[in-house]
């Protein structure tokens, strides 16, 4: 098929995209997927769109390299099946782009690249710089080098990060589904397709996890792919959720034809800033603050600071500047913020006032726990 008579330029309604593609897609696709998504990229590139994959498959890849059906049990496992099946998946990908000229590149990342602000900054600007050179850049997390502790948990997280960072219009989730439903398909012959998500609150409302997706070694799900969208319509990014096996569906979407399931963004005047989408998103917290609900309201209702009055208690182990949770006493999250203590000086000086704190901690220099410059309210 010519993908190009397909497409108008005036018909194109985003100018910068990401695309992620899950496990299932790579291995039951076999090459004949990625040959059809490198079809596609070099027709949208064509008319001025540029485009970022966010490619599963690493550890699916290895495990069929040596024919084995079972998810890996340990950690250690799936890093040699992804140490193999990485380079055999870029391989597939640099074969699929080169008869279109395109150079691709490959980029691996973990929790830590995120965690550090500055190595947050420098993932910006080089993928920035990356499509300023015409190259495709192909994202992965790093499942060779990484742990519990420093693992991203799932792609879609990963691309809906990647999606905010590089500020672009729209993130596109292929799976193996046509999109969300109103009800399981699996179960019900009736169950049909959300076409259009308006709400944030919809999303929780009216979808349906469906029992149909499933891979042995994928680890997100429908489940992921609705955090995932959360985390883009903060942003001002849409989200279209479709299946990858249809024909020529990525440039359809990027069309604005009717395909899947397309989540809108939220207003201009309520999108979160870049500071507070990694605040908010992207860093992982290294504890939890639980308060009053006295505390609970001025920062909800009030927009205020988090004083040491309405703290209850603290959780885990965390220094000043770091991320951490702000949570009401029945563990329900409600903002995330950064610190101006340690847990353990918050220990110290939690429901006191600020006078009765001054006379037994003299250290004590700024009166906010967490400012509200630094502290992002949890939809």
């Amino acid at each position: 098929m010519v993908y190009s008579t397909l497409m108008n330029s005036e018909n194109l309604k985003y100018c910068r995209v990401v695309v992620k593609i899950g496990s299932h897609l790579i291995v039951s696709g076999s090459d004949e997927f990625i040959t059809s998504i490198a079809k596609q990229v070099k027709v949208l590139r064509e008319h001025k769109c540029e485009i970022i994959i966010v490619s599963s498959g690493a550890i699916a890849t290895g495990l069929k390299e040596y024919d084995v059906n079972s998810k890996p049990k340990t950690i250690i496992e799936k890093q040699c099946y992804a140490a193999v099946g990485q380079p055999l998946l870029m391989n597939k990908y640099i074969k699929a782009f080169q008869p279109y000229n395109i150079t691709v590149a490959q980029i691996l990342l973990t929790r830590e690249d995120f965690d550090d602000r500055k190595r947050y900054v420098n993932i910006k600007n080089t993928l920035n710089k990356l499509l300023h050179m015409n190259v495709v850049p192909i994202i992965n997390e790093n499942d060779t080098v990484a742990t519990e502790e420093i693992k991203l948990g799932d792609n879609d997280t990963l691309s809906a990060i990647v999606a905010t960072k590089l500020d672009a219009e729209l993130l596109v989730l292929l799976t193996d589904v046509d999109g969300i439903y109103d009800k399981d398909p699996a179960v019900y012959a009736n169950a049909k397709i959300i076409r259009e998500i308006q709400n944030l609150d919809e999303i929780e409302r009216e979808c349906r996890i469906s029992t149909k997706s499933k891979f042995f070694c994928g680890t997100g799900g429908m489940k992921t792919k609705l955090a995932a969208a959360k985390i883009c319509v903060h942003s001002g990014v849409d989200v279209v959720i479709a299946n990858g096996m249809k024909n020529n569906i990525l440039v359809d979407i990027v069309e604005g034809k009717t395909v899947g399931t397309k989540i809108y963004s939220v207003k201009k005047a309520n999108r979160v800033t870049s500071r507070d989408k990694w605040i908010a998103f992207v860093s992982k917290p290294k504890g939890r603050i639980f308060v009053d609900s006295g505390a609970a309201d001025a920062i909800i209702k009030k927009n205020k600071s988090l004083l040491p009055v309405g703290i209850r208690k603290t959780e885990g182990m965390f220094k000043k500047g770091d991320v951490v949770s702000v949570c009401t006493i029945d563990g329900k999250e409600i903002a995330r913020g950064i610190v101006n203590y340690s847990s353990e000086e918050i220990e110290v000086i939690k429901k006191k006032k600020t006078e009765e704190i001054k006379k037994i901690f003299p250290q004590f220099s700024t009166e906010e726990v967490i400012h509200v410059d630094n502290l992002v309210i949890l939809n």
